[in-house]
């Protein structure tokens, strides 16, 4: 008990570096600087004496606390601001309005948030300087369905999608086509306006089509592909009727696809990324030799079920035990999210299941100590810490692990199996809004 305490303090400290990295305030205020009126963003320069009239627009799990990093530089010159965050994820700020909806399901909230955020853009030209806040989430707060599919259809869709377990790249490649701001259409609103976007990115390789499915980038996803995904999955006949008649129009040429890069509106818009989970696991990866280890950082493509990478990073472990000497030790640093799990009887989340998964798989080795979980609060809500020794404890206890790993119950088994390994209900943002992407510590020792 007392190593893997060790351990566990040891993960603990290298994944609080990693959310600490990627602060949305601090990830903000590293690019974002001002000298009179003269303001800096990642390389480019705006004069506020020619872009006279500053709008703030966004939205995410961070976007309240980059609105307050926003104001701190800009407060005195913004003419008017929203952004659309989960509920009870509020941040101090005094101009720009922050409007609470539902994540990851869209609602009213959303709907009449991003209305008024089409509103606000109605009124902007070529002096306007738009500033746009994106981070994890924003592809549900910010929701306009085109016509011919309403609110329900795009929540009936996204519903679907989620429990079939399609993936982020996956979803929103379908939902971006149903949408009047996804894939680009955001920055045609705010033509002729300067656009600048600021992204906290939860998406890996940084795509900016890809981040909240791409407001302000161009959409190279096509109605096609959005078709190839409802194929896959078999939700031809369960998706909602004008759903699926919209997606074949598309499909024929006989709706508008999503904004290209050829168009005028992409001329006056720049995304920058603020941070993201490179710079998560690189500061990690500084934790983790302060600590002693040889880092092995490895940024992962997307994944499939969390049981099946929890199989991969099981091996990859066991193959770096068999190969170390004797006195070394190594941290495996990895990053990317598995599907959504369909929903059984249970709750636990997909990091609970894939440490659940692994710790079957090294059951009974030791030296091999795992820490999963999301990087939107500390690693307690939605993570869990497990090594050798937690199969065989929870057999004694009279656990049947498979049982609650086919129940998706792995948070009562984490519970039941004993505080120390006890990973806590949990999901929504933390008051902080840090949120990138799941991320997995794994500490090899000979």
């Amino acid at each position: 008990m007392q190593t893997y305490i060790a351990k566990k303090s040891v993960l603990t400290d290298i994944f609080d570096a990693a959310r600490s990295a990627v602060h949305p305030v601090d990830s903000v205020r590293r690019v974002l600087t001002r000298q009179n009126n003269r303001l800096s963003a990642g390389g480019a320069v705006y004069d506020l004496d020619v872009l006279n009239k500053v709008v703030v627009i966004g939205a995410g799990q961070a976007a309240g606390h980059m609105a307050a990093a926003v104001e701190a530089v800009l407060g005195d010159v913004i003419s008017s601001g929203t952004v659309v965050v989960p509920y009870g994820c509020r941040a101090a700020s005094c101009v720009i309005e922050q409007t609470e909806a539902d994540h990851a399901i869209p609602d009213k909230a959303g709907l009449q948030a991003t209305r008024k955020i089409l509103d606000m853009l109605r009124g902007v030209d070529a002096g306007t300087l738009v500033v746009c806040l994106l981070s994890a989430g924003a592809s549900s707060l910010l929701v306009d369905p085109l016509p011919g599919v309403t609110l329900e259809d795009k929540q009936r869709s996204t519903d679907l999608l989620l429990r079939a377990g399609a993936s982020c790249f996956e979803l929103n490649t379908v939902l971006k086509h149903l949408s009047g701001v996804k894939g680009g259409r955001l920055a045609r609103a705010a033509y002729p306006a300067t656009v600048l976007t600021l992204s906290l990115s939860d998406v890996l390789g940084d795509r900016m089509d890809m981040i909240a499915s791409g407001p302000m980038a161009p959409g190279n996803a096509t109605f096609c592909e959005a078709a190839r995904v409802i194929g896959k999955y078999g939700l031809r006949y369960k998706l909602p009727e004008q759903v699926m008649a919209f997606i074949e129009r598309g499909t024929r040429g006989q709706e508008p696809e999503t904004a290209k890069s050829d168009e005028m509106c992409f001329l006056r818009t720049r995304n920058i990324i603020v941070g993201g989970t490179a710079q998560a696991l690189f500061a990690a990866g500084n934790k983790a030799r302060e600590s002693g280890y040889l880092v092995e950082l490895a940024i992962a493509e997307d994944r499939g079920p969390a049981d099946r990478t929890a199989r991969i990073l099981a091996k990859k472990a066991l193959r770096v035990r068999d190969s170390l000497k004797y006195g070394e030790q190594r941290c495996l640093l990895f990053c990317g999210e598995s599907p959504a799990a369909k929903p059984r009887s249970g709750k636990g989340g997909r990091n609970r299941e894939l440490a659940l998964a692994f710790a079957r798989e090294i059951a009974g080795i030791p030296g091999i100590t795992l820490l999963s979980a999301g990087t939107d609060g500390p690693w307690e809500r939605t993570g869990a810490v497990v090594d050798g020794t937690t199969i065989p404890d929870a057999r004694a206890q009279g656990l049947h692990v498979q049982a609650f790993l086919d129940d998706k119950d792995t948070a009562a088994f984490f519970k039941k199996l004993g505080p120390a390994a006890d990973g806590r209900n949990g999901g929504a943002a933390g008051p902080d809004g840090i949120n990138t992407m799941n991320v997995q510590v794994i500490l090899v020792e000979s």
